[in-house]
């Protein structure tokens, strides 16, 4: 579908700065009626990958003729499904934008007012460890004040830790940039009996936020070590839940990450091993692991229940309903969420182009050259809003039919820590 032709384009609030690109969340008429362009976000996305810079804001259009000083080259529209009505523009921008508008625009177009199909995915985003560890930080922040300092994200998504941070928490990477005495926040990873003992040392006021089932197996750790066993780890290197595991026995414990590492695994005693498992990782990927540890120790101990958690399994199962039914399976999440790449990653088992998005700027119209079907997910870290504005970006492109997939309703919640609950 071609674009609109031009007409006179107007930044409502003022000239831009020089290459600059408006891109219209709303269209505003002449006769005063406002067109949203749902789908703004996505050019948005294109314009900056094509190196152009951005704003988003209203756009007002009209007659050619007599247009003010701070106008635009003229904005290009996409029709949207509603007969007539804008799915997006992009416009307002000098010479210097207009090239990244127009290539934009045109990417898009190209991919504009194909009927397709949203499968969703459910559950999907916050599990409650997330719930709770965000809740934490907020409560922090409202009782004692800003600054409230946290180890490491909080969770891994970049938009949470953004938020928080324009509300006052500091993210810091080791406990040496807190100051003395300050309160300081363990992310929902965990952290080692040696961070502990640190922050005990300096007086820091520790707010705990580690989610509850990572800490069952921070105690599984131990209580395998303390009987003597070797505890074989299955996690990735690395990652802040597996660093923390591992500090809780590091003497009698190793890391295994792969089936030809647990092969080829040496250990003290083969009759006295136990295994122990990263809370988010793949679930058939890790059975694969696993059973070559039982292959190689017969005697191999396991956790009385699954370590990997319920969110990461419910999420897995859901996704595996509609990867088989769709063109293109689309994650929301950021590139450092365990839980979100092994979802890209088992949509891909399951014959899905698959990509991770950290939000809806980041999906690419090349993805939906010829797709009728598309699958959307988000990690257990990933906010619920964020899915709501893809679904809503991929609607403006044409006419869509949502339709939601699983079977599972989670009500599992955690108690907030004592420091933190309302008097």
């Amino acid at each position: 579908m071609s674009t609109a032709p031009s007409v006179h384009a107007a930044h409502t609030t003022g000239p831009l700065d020089p290459g600059t690109v408006l891109v219209a969340d709303t269209l505003l008429r002449a006769d005063g009626t406002a067109l949203p362009c749902p789908a703004a976000v996505l050019v948005e996305g294109e314009v900056r990958r094509r190196g152009g810079r951005t704003v988003r804001g209203p756009l007002r259009i009209g007659p050619p003729a007599g247009a003010p000083e701070g106008s635009g080259t003229g904005p290009a529209v996409l029709p949207g499904a509603d007969a007539g009505a804008a799915a997006f523009g992009a416009a307002a921008c000098d010479e210097r934008g207009s090239d990244a508008a127009r290539a934009a625009v045109e990417a898009w177009s190209a991919v504009c007012g194909r009927p397709r199909e949203l499968l969703l995915a459910t559950p999907r985003s916050f599990c409650a460890g997330v719930d709770r560890a965000v809740e934490i930080v907020e409560r922090a922040l409202e009782q004692r004040g800003a600054p409230v300092h946290v180890r490491k994200q909080i969770v891994h998504n970049r938009h949470v830790v953004a938020d928080l941070e324009q509300r006052g928490a500091v993210f810091v990477d080791e406990l040496d940039a807190v100051p003395d005495g300050a309160t300081v926040v363990f992310s929902a990873h965990g952290v080692s009996p040696a961070v502990r003992e640190e922050a005990g040392r300096r007086g820091l006021d520790v707010i705990d936020a580690t989610c509850p089932l990572v800490t069952k197996v921070h105690s599984e750790a131990r209580r395998f070590a303390a009987r003597g066993d070797t505890v074989v780890l299955v996690g990735h290197a690395g990652h802040e839940e597996v660093e923390g595991t591992l500090g809780e026995a590091p003497g009698r414990t190793v890391l295994v990450q792969t089936p030809e590492e647990a092969a080829r695994l040496r250990v003290e005693d083969p009759e006295r091993v136990s295994y122990l498992t990263q809370t988010t990782l793949a679930v058939d990927e890790a059975a694969e692991v696993v059973e070559a540890l039982r292959a190689r120790f017969p005697s191999l101990r396991g956790p009385g229940s699954d370590d990997i958690c319920y969110a990461t399994t419910n999420r897995q199962d859901a996704l595996v309903r509609v990867a088989g039914r769709a063109d293109l399976v689309l994650v929301v999440g950021s590139d450092n969420s365990s839980n979100s790449l092994r979802l890209v990653e088992l949509a891909r088992r399951h014959g899905a182009r698959a990509h991770l998005v950290d939000d809806a700027r980041d999906i690419r119209p090349a993805w939906l050259d010829g797709v009728s079907a598309i699958g959307l997910t988000a990690g257990a870290s990933a906010p619920h809003h964020l899915v709501e504005e893809a679904v809503d970006a991929l609607a403006g492109l044409g006419p869509v039919t949502v339709s939601e997939h699983g079977t599972v309703r989670e009500t599992v919640t955690f108690t907030l820590p004592l420091q933190v609950r309302s008097p």
